[in-house]
């Protein structure tokens, strides 16, 4: 497994790798998530990846080469939780290829985010995840050491709320 940082030319693929995401959880009944639309179809998601792409936040890892997770990372959290109140590194976007299930893909990509805290002197890497259905994304986020912060709920106009968890992890400097 390569992990390098993302460009502007990645998006196409990082977007493909969304839209099975998408579909992928769809099959299974759990559409809370991410809803049911493919990313790529959706401006405000193609922009939000490609910008991530543009300010050199993206990472992907590749496979036999090709694109098969994909992370995003900064020093600014989502507006819709608490601050951190000191410095951090906040994993926006995580994202693995069911072809690639139980190759640690994910689990390469923090591994990632984590040494990138470090080489940038953070203290902090903390994470939001959806927290309905099955809480298996959250329990996920905790075998790879995270910890609850606490929950929270994102407002959506003319859509279900948004049930999340906020979680972190410190890290040794």
């Amino acid at each position: 497994m390569h992990i390098r940082r993302g460009t502007p030319e990645d998006v196409d693929a990082v977007l493909a790798l969304l839209d099975g995401a998408v579909e992928w959880l769809v099959a299974q009944g759990r559409t809370g998530q991410w809803g049911t639309e493919p990313w790529s179809t959706q401006p405000a998601f193609t922009e939000r990846v490609t910008g991530r792409a543009e300010r050199g936040e993206l990472r992907v890892a590749e496979l036999d080469g090709q694109v098969a997770g994909a992370l995003s990372v900064s020093e600014t959290a989502a507006a819709y939780v608490t601050p951190a109140g000191e410095p951090e590194l906040y994993v926006n976007l995580l994202a693995t290829d069911r072809r690639h299930e139980g190759r640690g893909v994910g689990a390469a990509l923090l591994d990632e985010a984590r040494a990138e805290a470090r080489r940038r002197g953070l203290p902090l890497l903390r994470v939001d995840c959806f927290a309905g259905d099955d809480q298996k994304l959250v329990g996920y986020y905790r075998s790879q050491g995270f910890a609850e912060v606490g929950p929270f709920t994102v407002r959506r106009a003319g859509l279900p709320d948004w049930p999340g968890m906020l979680l972190a992890q410190r890290l040794d400097r």
